[in-house]
């Protein structure tokens, strides 16, 4: 080895390794295996609580390493969650990173700096399996070519996403930014505001909804005997199957795994599960007491488990990071019939949080989030620390030696030291989003006021607005039950005006 690249190695070691924690010799610069699951809440999972569901491989990997209780994704929504993961911005920030129609424009833009960028740049082979919910192309996007720009012009080697969600038009797989098994004989159309004469749709034709049925919007284009948002014609033979679609993601992703173990790699790894349209594979139908929701709880589940055992027989354990979290916190009725509240039973997705999906109390945004790095993260930990998956860009740069310019990852820190348990502390303040905003500070929580209603009708979710602001302290109220801002307006006023300027600094790193 030449000296260079031996000081370039020491320094990356020392980045990764920090001061105090370090345990057992653990590579400089692990693979990096990022689970993001879609729609888990904070109670889903049986590390956290849950107990009508088994899920052995999260509870294994969870033991195995580092279980957070105050890690957030940064929106109670899709895409701004992802949007703000991928880039280092809060999605509140920037316009058009609302929840997105599957035929929407990449909001990336092509050569910011983005998590899978920075590591490209040191050395990683990136790549994105599952739901990618960020766009494609540029204006009105051709199906039947190549869609560009996509996931390669921001920095992922290997694509194979859904390009929305399960419950959106195109219901196809994009691989490497063309429709997968495409037949050039059945060219797609998707359109987003009027029917495609002469194909049926779930409101006019109720009778051909053989698999699910809605239970509130979702009642557009049908695709595999279940009705959908948007509209599509064609591409017959490249439609994917519900009930498969867990097995084709998780085999992609093993696959990236064992054609790149001789490198350093990133893996991005989106499941579909547990969003809407719930319907699991046969094998885990009647898994759970739950119903569609618990089965693809254990579907979730399984996904994992496979990801774990393809880098134990790849011989990866000991060199891979592997982090496990969700977009927002849960739903249950989020658009079909599938009798997820029917059977809820005892089970209480969100565990002691208020709230979910849609939510601006802690249940939309606190999620599950595990870490595990044998010989370098401690197993069977719990930390409180304050985290965001905002950080992830700021936090794997400084641990495999990158360097961000000034301009990238406008609110990414470095929680290094938290995320491989050298630390009990991170951030000082996060910003939540659900439409309006709220500040968590310490032990306190503050939410902005807002015209918006309490209650989401459709989803019987609770939004958390209202017109006067609100305070909690999440210390000694984990639920937000008790709204202490009339009791300490001093404290509300304080944290409004730290929350004000956050928001006009357009940058909180």
């Amino acid at each position: 080895m030449e000296r260079r690249d031996f000081l370039k190695t020491i320094g990356a070691a020392a980045a990764a390794f920090g001061a105090a924690g370090a345990q057992a010799a653990a590579p400089a610069q692990p693979n990096i295996v990022l689970i993001y699951a879609d729609d888990a809440g904070y109670g889903d999972i049986g590390c956290y609580g849950a107990t009508s569901v088994k899920t052995p491989n999260l509870d294994k990997l969870a033991g195995a390493g580092l279980r957070f209780t105050h890690a957030h994704a940064t929106s109670a929504t899709c895409t701004p969650s992802r949007y703000s993961m991928v880039t280092g911005e809060y999605a509140w920030r920037k316009k058009g990173t609302g929840v997105l129609p599957g035929n929407a424009n990449l909001i990336v833009k092509p050569g910011r700096v983005t998590i899978a960028s920075m590591l490209k740049q040191q050395g990683y082979t990136t790549g994105v399996v599952g739901k990618w919910h960020l766009g494609l192309g540029e204006g009105d996007v051709n199906w039947n070519k190549e869609i560009t720009p996509g996931p390669r012009e921001i920095g992922f080697d290997y694509s194979f996403i859904i390009p929305a969600t399960g419950d959106r038009v195109p219901c196809v797989f994009v691989e490497n930014q063309r429709v997968a098994n495409l037949d050039p004989k059945d060219p797609i159309t998707v359109s987003y505001t009027d029917p495609i004469p002469g194909e049926p749709n779930g409101k006019d034709n109720p009778e051909l909804l053989t698999k699910l049925k809605p239970s509130h919007g979702h009642d557009q284009a049908i695709v595999n005997g279940v009705s959908r948002i948007g509209y599509m014609k064609g591409g017959k033979a490249a439609l994917w199957t519900d009930e498969n679609i867990a097995d084709v993601l998780t085999g992609k992703a093993t696959s990236f795994i064992d054609r790149n173990k001789a490198k350093r790699f990133f893996l991005y790894f989106a499941t579909h599960d547990i969003h809407v349209p719930r319907m699991p594979n046969p094998r885990f139908v009647g898994k759970t007491s739950m119903g569609a929701r618990g089965d693809a709880i254990a579907e979730l589940d399984w996904s994992v488990g496979e990801v774990l055992a393809c880098l134990a027989r790849n011989g990866l354990d000991k060199n891979t990071l592997v982090m496990f979290s969700s977009d927002n916190g849960p739903v249950v009725d989020d658009g079909y019939k599938d009798q997820a509240a029917e059977k809820l039973g005892s089970h209480k997705p969100a565990g002691p949080l208020r709230g979910g999906k849609y939510s601006n109390f802690d249940g939309g945004t606190r999620v599950p989030f595990l870490v595990r790095w044998p010989g370098r993260v401690k197993a069977d930990t719990i930390s409180n620390a304050l985290v965001s998956q905002v950080d992830l860009l700021s936090t794997f740069a400084a641990l495999t030696g990158g360097k961000l310019p000034a301009e990238a990852g406008p609110d990414s820190l470095n929680v290094l030291p938290a995320l491989l348990g050298d630390s009990k502390t991170a951030r000082e303040t996060l910003v939540e989003h659900s439409g309006t905003l709220g500040l968590v500070e310490g032990d306190w929580k503050v939410i902005e006021p807002s015209a918006r209603e309490r209650l989401q009708r459709n989803t019987n979710s609770e939004t958390g607005a209202a017109p006067k602001p609100q305070l909690y302290n999440l210390t000694d109220d984990i639920g937000e039950k008790n709204n202490l801002a009339d009791k300490y307006p001093e404290r509300v006023a304080k944290m409004m005006a730290t929350l004000e300027k956050i928001r006009a600094a357009g940058r909180s790193r």
